[in-house]
């Protein structure tokens, strides 16, 4: 056994054996209680350290074989530039979520399997990874898709969260199902179910789209992209907040690692997996945001808000692909730059925004943004933090959102310039106008939900009791906004050593010094304008302040004239975001209430309320999934209870295998 693979494997001893300890533990006890948590938080970043000490070594595939006792199978692990990369986000996660969970459960009744699958899904992403076998990547991948079923149906009692949890359950398996098939292709021609064996296989030209679309719609339920998404703002509202974080974060960029995986398998790229890719992912990008600036649920609107980023992330990969196809190092450079390090930032940010609503709704009971109002005041260190995260999700500078995005950007311009087919220019134009139209309406709904949540006055009187969270879970969230801004200022630092490997596996051995030059040049002159705005930016800041808190004065908001103004007078989310929903109201499942008083001194209340329902769900799934049950009934008479028939259904199928077997 490599030595190398030593530590991750006494992670995994150690990570399950704190789930199994909490099977055991007395949840009236805090001392027991810490273990499970801290025991996981503490070991992840121990390997966090160890794995960020080997990276800068890590050239080509080590890879290791245990022996394992299943037909056709052998447990092979293996490490390679992308799965090192991908590994940086998920310890990450599991460190401060696992930290923030520890105080963030105190008070619920706990059910005691729930540090158990958590720990679980941690191990079955791990395995995920460094698996270098199809059928322990299978096996790995199902240890991830069922513990985290089962952490999303923590609350039993709530219908809604068991009917989430049942629809991420059943696409899982569609998508896993999708899975096997791509797998058994692949196995079927080169005669191995190891996936060195899959390398350079130069597969017939039908064969490897076929592959290609199989993986992408398998490994695309997981990533959640429309119109694969619909499990998605179910599951994560249901889930607790650290899991929706953990979920939100890293597990759906499984399906995209799988998907890249799956891209080095079946070389050479074909142009149009990369225009679908990008297709794709302006779809999801922009409807995911449009969703997402309907809701009412500030976990369900970071729910569709994963969408949006997952859009983003393809952007990145499609444009990659279609360099790659080009033969045009630059643009493949930076696509897969930008798609490999959005990655890296949605993980932090959206981990962090996550865990800022896991404290909203921890404290006032409530996820529901229009019952909120005025939090800065109550919980100003969550509202900071939370604030980071939306200003780093929008894309904007100084933060780590502006830089994979940058670099997304350079690939569509450097596309327009360099790519001679129409084809490849037009998708290029595509990625750059549709990063634009994403990012502004991203600045657009996180300014609804910070205006709503966290300034203005309470809308309901039990905000004036709220308090903030307890320090871990401040901590937790704390340590990802200073690596969102410690990558917004230090990309010239942090991505040469970080993306230049995991592309060079992307790219197909494609010449990219020329590429790496670049990428220093450009993020070297961001890097010191940032520097010098942040320098900047923070003497205003200071000066202000100052001069402020000299003439200060607390007074009430203007009325307008109106003498009876009350805390409801006030922008809602329905209100702020009515203009745009009216605006893309033709691709929007959209219904309004308005209700309304025309006298002077109204009696009655004011009423304006919009809904945005995911018609892809409503509209398309639901109808199916009924059509396909009536269809169903009519063989509801082969299930009948009686033993004798199943008996006869067994004899039958055995006959029928013996004479296809002499046949």
């Amino acid at each position: 056994m490599a030595t190398m693979f030593v530590p991750f494997i006494i992670y995994i001893l150690i990570v399950f054996s704190a789930g199994i300890i909490s099977l055991f533990i007395n949840n009236k006890n805090s001392i027991q209680k810490s273990i499970a948590p801290l025991t996981i938080c503490g070991s992840s970043i121990v390997i966090l350290a160890y794995l960020l000490s080997i990276f800068k070594n890590i050239i080509a595939t080590d890879v290791t074989v245990f022996n394992w006792q299943m037909p056709y199978a052998t447990m092979k692990m293996g490490i390679d530039p992308l799965t090192a990369f991908m590994l940086i986000p998920l310890f990450i996660l599991i460190s401060v979520t696992s930290l923030y969970g520890w105080k963030y459960l105190d008070g619920h009744k706990l059910d005691r399997t729930h540090w158990l699958f958590y720990s679980l899904l941690a191990i079955g992403m791990v395995l995920v990874l460094l698996s270098r076998d199809a059928i322990l990547f299978i096996f790995s991948w199902e240890i991830m898709s069922v513990s985290s079923f089962f952490l999303v149906i923590s609350d039993k009692t709530n219908s809604e969260t068991l009917r989430g949890g049942l629809i991420y359950f059943v696409t899982a398996h569609i998508g896993a199902a999708l899975m096997f098939a791509a797998f058994f292709i692949l196995a079927s021609a080169s005669g191995s179910f190891e996936f060195s064996s899959w390398s350079n296989l130069h597969l017939p030209v039908m064969k490897a789209n076929l592959i290609f679309v199989l993986a992408l719609l398998g490994f695309g339920t997981k990533a959640g992209f429309i119109p694969l998404h619909v499990w998605l703002p179910l599951a994560h509202p249901a889930a607790p907040s650290h899991v929706s974080a953990l979920m939100s974060g890293i597990m759906i960029k499984m399906g995209i690692y799988a998907i890249l995986r799956i891209l080095t398998f079946i070389t050479p790229y074909q142009t149009w997996w990369g225009i679908t890719i990008i297709i794709i992912g302006v779809i999801s990008g922009v409807w995911g945001v449009l969703f997402a600036i309907g809701q009412h649920d500030i976990k369900k609107l970071l729910a569709y808000h994963s969408v949006e980023n997952i859009g983003i992330i393809m952007l990145g990969m499609g444009i990659g692909i279609i360099g790659v196809s080009h033969g045009n190092s630059i643009i493949a450079f930076f696509g897969f730059a930008g798609a490999l390090l959005h990655i890296l930032n949605h993980a932090m940010f959206k981990g962090l925004l996550f865990m800022g609503a896991g404290a909203i709704i921890r404290q006032t009971g409530t996820g529901e943004i229009d019952k909120l109002g005025g939090l800065i005041r109550k919980m100003p260190l969550t509202a900071i933090l939370f604030i980071i995260g939306s200003i780093a999700i929008s894309g904007l500078p100084f933060f780590n959102g502006f830089i994979s995005e940058l670099m997304i950007y350079l690939s569509s311009i450097f596309g327009v310039i360099e790519l001679t087919s129409t084809v490849g220019v037009f998708m290029a134009l595509l990625v750059g106008m549709s990063l634009a139209i994403i990012g502004g309406l991203a600045i657009a709904c996180f300014t609804k939900v910070i205006g709503t949540v966290f300034l203005g006055e309470p809308r309901t009187k039990f905000i004036n009791d709220v308090k903030e969270v307890p320090l871990p879970m401040i901590i937790g969230m704390a340590i990802l906004a200073l690596i969102c801004i410690f990558i917004g200022l230090g990309s010239y630092f942090i991505l040469p050593s970080l993306i230049i490997t995991p592309i060079a596996v992307l790219t197909n051995g494609a010449d990219i010094d020329t590429s790496i030059v670049l990428m220093k040049t450009i993020t070297k002159n961001i890097t010191y304008i940032l520097l010098l705005g942040t320098i900047v930016f923070a003497a205003i800041f200071i000066i202000y302040a100052f001069l402020s808190k000299r003439s200060r004065k607390n007074v009430k908001t203007w009325g307008c004239g109106y003498s009876l103004p009350n805390n409801n007078m006030q922008y809602t989310s329905s209100s702020f975001a009515e203009p745009i929903i009216t605006y893309f109201s033709f691709s929007l499942n959209s219904k309004k209430k308005l209700q309304n008083d025309h006298e002077i001194f109204p009696q009655n209340k004011w009423y304006f309320k919009s809904f945005v329902n995911d018609w892809i769900l409503t509209k398309i799934y639901e109808p199916l999934i009924k059509t396909i049950e009536k269809f169903l009934k009519l063989f509801r008479w082969f299930q009948n209870g009686k033993s004798g028939n199943y008996v006869l259904y067994i004899a039958i199928t055995l006959i029928l295998i013996i004479i296809w077997k002499f046949l």
